[in-house]
């Protein structure tokens, strides 16, 4: 099959996409800003925010074309809620084609900023710079099986300094029913919104950041999933057979004590502890999946467990749960912890394949970021934020559309939607002189 036709496929399946989603955009006026601006986050691009991909899209008529995509993504009021939703509905059957979806996947991403001015952008730790640096951050939800992932829900996260000023959210037209939420309140949001739509997954998962808040696990709970979390090594337990102590008896005097406890000899312990007494014959090697080039593998120990926190104000010891341990044989100590309310008949290979399926938020960050320009969105408000993520998410949709249009066996879908010649001397702004 030769370019040209290659083109008109990848385009007649490009537009069908398009029909599909951009029916809940509310306006017929929409649709040619939503394909303007998901074609031109596909495109190769140094910059894929409004003005280069006006540009790319439309040379001979730049300033009109960017004044059209500028209106659609940082003032036009449509859902991004129904975007999502619609692009869900397309993309889930192809990605179940392979399985059903295994896990709702928790993560956040950091956007470095040099200014002030946009949106929720403060000195926080950034994942990106792996730092704390000024930043916009991000919670979103996917939905993923061994096949494939995509993101359902993406919210960015309103720091206190934002939240409390009304002036800040005023000029970032921040809607006024958004009240401040920490991370993992805006994670057990989406979690609510995903299984309040139907959406079905065997587990949730999420790392130490959220994992190790005892809160965000029990809300977990609450919703009806099963986690493995991932928690910090300082994370306190009941070692395996260990609990706290019975309520005192009581004496027949005061009000009787219904708290379970703890004394000096009989006290949880970290899960660094824990792991560094356990035998040798508790640790076995698991591989996982095939990794680029060698199959991915490590050492593991499983044991159950009672998690601790403060439970010395519960009248009944929490309930036994999975805490997984990994310790590569090249390692002095344990690298990584999780928590799992997995069933307790689960083997260890299964609970750590569960476990690293966390693998896929990373490979969608990385498309999102690096090839469908995530982070590249230069206006300052709230709506506008939003509107440009959900169109790199749409974008991404149709990405997964066409690999999941070809059969595992045969070759790599090559992506070619006709992109019109740049004006002379065009150069995007902010990007380097080539002079």
């Amino acid at each position: 099959m030769g370019l040209e036709s290659k083109a008109g496929c990848s385009e007649s399946r490009f537009a069908a996409y398009v029909e599909a989603i951009t029916s809940v955009l509310g306006h017929a006026d929409r649709v040619a800003p939503f394909q303007s601006y998901c074609a031109g986050l596909l495109l190769p691009g140094d910059r894929k925010s409004v003005e280069p991909i006006a540009a790319r899209m439309q040379p001979g008529r730049v300033q009109a074309a960017h004044q059209s995509l500028h209106h659609f993504v940082a003032k036009a009021d449509w859902s991004d809620d129904m975007v999502l939703a619609a692009v869900r509905a397309h993309v889930l059957p192809i990605i179940e084609r392979y399985g059903p979806i295994r896990a709702l996947i928790i993560d956040d991403t950091g956007i470095p900023k040099k200014g002030k001015h946009s949106v929720g952008v403060a000195r926080q730790y950034c994942g990106q710079l792996g730092k704390q640096d000024n930043c916009q951050v991000a919670v979103s939800l996917s939905v993923a099986n061994d096949h494939a992932s995509l993101p359902i829900a993406y919210r960015l996260y309103l720091p206190h300094e934002w939240a409390d000023d009304a002036n800040r959210r005023t000029q970032a037209g921040v809607p006024d029913d958004v009240a401040f939420q920490t991370k993992p309140q805006i994670a057990l949001d989406q979690l609510r919104a995903a299984v309040a739509a139907g959406i079905e997954a065997e587990v949730a998962l999420v790392d130490a950041g959220y994992g190790t808040d005892t809160d965000f696990r029990d809300g977990i709970t609450e919703i009806g999933l099963p986690y493995v979390v991932g928690i910090a090594s300082s994370t306190s337990l009941w070692p395996p057979g260990e609990e706290p102590l019975p309520p005192k008896k009581w004496g027949g005097r005061g009000r009787p004590t219904s708290l379970i406890r703890r004394d000096a000899k009989h006290q949880p312990v970290s899960a660094k502890q824990m792991a560094l007494g356990l035998p040798r014959r508790a640790w076995r090697q698991v591989t996982w999946r095939e990794g680029t080039n060698t199959k991915l593998t490590s050492r593991f120990a499983a044991v159950r467990v009672r998690p601790a926190h403060r439970d010395y104000h519960r009248a009944m010891p929490r309930p036994e749960e999975w805490c997984l341990i990994e310790w590569p044989t090249d390692e002095p100590e344990p690298t990584k912890y999780f928590l799992s309310t997995l069933p307790a008949n689960i083997s260890r290979r299964e609970l750590v394949n569960t476990a690293k399926l966390r693998w896929r938020i990373e490979r969608d960050y990385q498309d999102l970021k690096q090839e469908l320009g995530l982070g590249h969105y230069e206006g300052r408000g709230w709506r506008g934020f939003h509107h440009h993520a959900t169109l790199c998410i749409a974008a991404y949709g149709f990405l997964i559309s066409e690999r999941g249009a070809i059969p595992p066996s045969g070759p790599k879908p090559a992506l070619v939607i006709k992109e019109p010649p740049l004006p002379e001397g065009y150069r995007p702004r902010g990007s380097a002189n080539p002079t």
